[in-house]
């Protein structure tokens, strides 16, 4: 008896670490263009070195919906699958991106902002996609989703605006624009790209309430675990661009992290976050390889409090603006593949103002 139970908790063990490796990656794109501006743009010419990759390595590119109703309906994902996505619906995702994408017939999602699309409806030079592209890209396959109804961060309310009430507005123009996209596409996915990247507790609950799954900009990949709420894509333009490092993040494997309470914020003044602690559900990687990084910091030191908890005390107070921190640690049963998470903080100026954008 004692034996069959080593035996099936062997077998449990096994089938946990075989669920938790099969992972995916959501890529990020804006511009595919070499005049646009470096932080949002990939030359045509790299992004056809991206695509070429992914096709001479063997990894599944899909349609986005695919890996979220695999995610939603609890079904294995396929191993090392990738989707690839568009924020802001520029001009240049026709007239640079589609070509190299249908050349290697690969399948990709636009998120689009409606408000700013209808001012430009009527402008030939328009930097944006226009409804009848979007139906024309629709009606091939291409998937049309929700980056709000205009490019509004949800987190930067206006002044004598409560949040609550902040959000009930943000309700109203988030199922206006997924209304308008379906009238013009005849998609309705309830996806919805969170523009800036710019989120909180608050918003994601508000995302689960309204029935949409929410995609961030941090970096990490996805498996059956992954919050839909905050479904993390990795961005690909510069300075990211580089084949050197998209091959470790397309390869990666997503970690099984969770945060409580105070711990899942992501918005402080500076000099208020000192430290984070992190929950692990996961026995596929050594606690020794366990690497942490924060931008502005560098590498951090890891304290462990038992088998599944640990925490990082920051060296220095977390700078003002978007910051990230990023855990790797390599996988046991896949070598050469690391399990990667990545965390996000917004940090307000010590006088509880944003940054700029």
């Amino acid at each position: 008896m004692k034996y069959m139970l080593r035996t099936l908790c062997s077998v449990s063990l096994l089938l946990s670490v075989a669920l938790s490796s099969q992972a995916a990656v959501i890529l990020q794109y804006h511009h595919v263009s070499d005049s646009t501006p470096a932080s949002t743009s990939i030359s045509p010419k790299q992004f056809e070195v991206h695509l070429q990759y992914l096709k001479d390595n063997n990894f599944k590119v899909l349609p986005l919906s695919e890996l979220i109703e695999s995610i939603k309906n609890q079904q294995a994902l396929p191993d090392k699958s990738v989707a690839i996505t568009f924020d802001d619906a520029y001009i240049d995702v026709l007239t640079q991106a589609k070509p190299l994408l249908d050349k290697f017939a690969f399948p990709y999602t636009i998120y689009v902002n409606p408000g700013i699309i209808n001012r430009h409806e009527n402008n030939k030079a328009s930097p944006y996609l226009s409804w009848i592209q979007l139906k024309s890209l629709s009606d091939e396959g291409v998937i049309i989703a929700n980056h709000g109804y205009e490019h509004d961060s949800m987190l930067r309310l206006t002044e004598g605006v409560t949040q609550a009430q902040w959000l009930s507005q943000q309700t109203k123009l988030l199922l206006k624009a997924e209304t308008i996209i379906e009238e013009n596409t005849g998609q309705s996915w309830r996806y919805f790209a969170y523009p800036y990247g710019e989120y909180d507790v608050a918003v994601q609950a508000w995302a689960k309430a309204n029935d949409f799954v929410a995609f961030s900009q941090q970096s990490g990949a996805i498996d059956l675990s992954t919050d839909l709420t905050s479904v993390p894509r990795f961005p690909a333009s510069k300075p990211y661009d580089k084949l050197s490092g998209l091959r470790d993040k397309l390869n990666s494997l997503a970690f099984n992290i969770s945060l409580t309470g105070e711990q899942a914020e992501t918005i402080f003044k500076y000099k208020e976050a000192k430290s984070i602690t992190f929950s692990i559900d996961s026995e596929d990687f050594y606690k020794s390889a366990l690497n942490c990084y924060i931008s502005g910091l560098g590498k951090q030191k890891i304290t462990w409090h038992d088998d599944n908890n640990f925490t990082i005390n920051f060296t220095q107070d977390l700078p003002v603006g978007r910051v990230r921190a990023n855990c790797t640690a390599a996988s046991i049963s896949k070598p050469g593949r690391y399990y990667w998470y990545s965390k996000p903080w917004f940090i307000l100026k010590a006088d509880g103002s944003w940054y700029h954008l």
